[in-house]
């Protein structure tokens, strides 16, 4: 009787936990700074208003999971520019015109409380991609009317005013332009002075260090990892955690398993491996190696799950930057809709309670968890546009 009724007691505190934990999380501002759910909308035209089969991102699952406000990336390749990102920004103006009830697009730290109290998400921009202004600041000056709230100075492309962490990693040799030049620098000011915030993921160490000295308002890293757990040039290291947190800014760490796990990139070489002639032949079967793709992905869940990072491993990011500037520094930055793997359990907007029970059993405090959730963030917002 003595051990049914301790199981009674201890299920129920599991129970009353649980029911608290959600309690907190939703009343918490929940802001994740970095999803690329916009590329697949302009191009498909799919309703992210309504629940989704695939990807990692809708309106009704991003409720589900108390996100209360989503930067929308605006992105291209090298072959997309100021065109396509307006483009985009469109998608998403549309899917607030579709559903006004559910989203409003915000510019200020005010509006976006005054969105979240009524139950809304609060949509912001961001544009990942320096070259997708053309190299022209009055197309900077148009972004920002349109709700721009940072830009990424690179994508994997370096610009003629800023290089890549790819190309001063890969292609250094061949590069006629190393770190900012003047008319980068003359952008970061314009940045500043727009109140647009300056993102530094994606830009090799020469142009963040360019950056950081240029900057006169606190930066960001809007969806990077700890390069201590992964040498990846997309990754930051220490001293650049330590840089970004002394101009007052933040890195919202990268959820995608590659940046995470150091031993995920040969798992999944295995498996394109493994899986190649299948692969073809489903291909030409059903004419698209993209319909052929996710029907192996989906025949071969199992594998698929199993290369996935573990939860753990993204609180370990977390906690790394925690230990090295402090919990203001830190917040979430997933690249939903723009990786194939995340942490098992975080395969889509609706899991992010995970990460708060996940940080409660760290240790950290409310008023720390509610930091890294968002009130970073809001923080930084604030510092860059008054």
């Amino acid at each position: 009787m003595k051990k049914i009724l301790i199981f009674v007691l201890l299920f129920s505190s599991i129970h009353v936990f649980g029911q608290s934990l959600l309690k907190f999380h939703k009343k918490a501002i929940v802001i994740d700074t970095h999803g690329d759910i916009l590329t697949d909308q302009s191009k498909s035209g799919i309703d992210i208003g309504l629940r989704q089969k695939g990807g990692n991102f809708d309106l009704v699952r991003a409720r589900e999971g108390g996100l209360d406000v989503q930067v929308f990336s605006v992105w291209s390749d090298n072959t997309g520019g100021f065109a396509l990102a307006n483009k985009q920004i469109d998608s998403l103006d549309a899917l607030i015109k579709r559903h006004p009830d559910m989203i409003a697009k915000v510019r200020s730290v005010a509006e976006l409380k005054a969105t979240v109290k009524q139950g809304k998400m609060a949509a912001l921009i961001g544009v990942e991609g320096g070259h997708m202004i053309e190299n022209k600041i009055e197309n900077l000056d148009s972004l920002a009317k349109r709700g721009m709230a940072y830009m990424t100075l690179t994508w994997n492309n370096s610009t003629q005013w800023s290089s890549s962490a790819y190309d001063e990693t890969f292609k250094k040799d061949s590069l006629k332009n190393i770190g900012l030049s003047d008319l980068g620098n003359k952008i970061i000011k314009r940045m500043n002075e727009l109140g647009v915030i300056v993102d530094l993921s994606h830009v090799g160490e020469t142009t963040f260090y360019d950056a950081i000295r240029t900057s006169s308002k606190p930066v960001m890293a809007s969806h990077s990892s700890a390069y201590a757990f992964h040498a990846h040039q997309r990754n930051l290291k220490d001293d650049q955690i330590r840089a970004i947190a002394k101009t007052g800014g933040v890195i919202f760490v990268n959820f995608y398993s590659d940046f995470l796990d150091s031993s995920y990139r040969g798992k999944f070489e295995a498996f394109n491996a493994r899986h190649k002639d299948e692969l073809t032949e489903l291909a030409a079967k059903l004419g698209s190696r993209s319909k052929a793709l996710e029907e192996i992905n989906r025949k071969y869940m199992h594998e698929i799950v199993e290369m996935q990072a573990p939860l753990s491993l993204l609180i370990d990011h977390i906690d790394h930057v925690v230990k090295l500037v402090g919990a203001k520094h830190v917040g979430l930055g997933a690249d939903y809709d723009g990786a194939e793997s995340f942490p098992k359990g975080l395969e889509d907007v609706s899991k992010y309670p995970l990460i708060t029970d996940e940080l409660f059993k760290r240790g950290y405090s409310k008023k720390e968890v509610k930091k890294v959730l968002g009130g970073n963030f809001i923080r930084l917002l604030k510092a860059n546009r008054g």
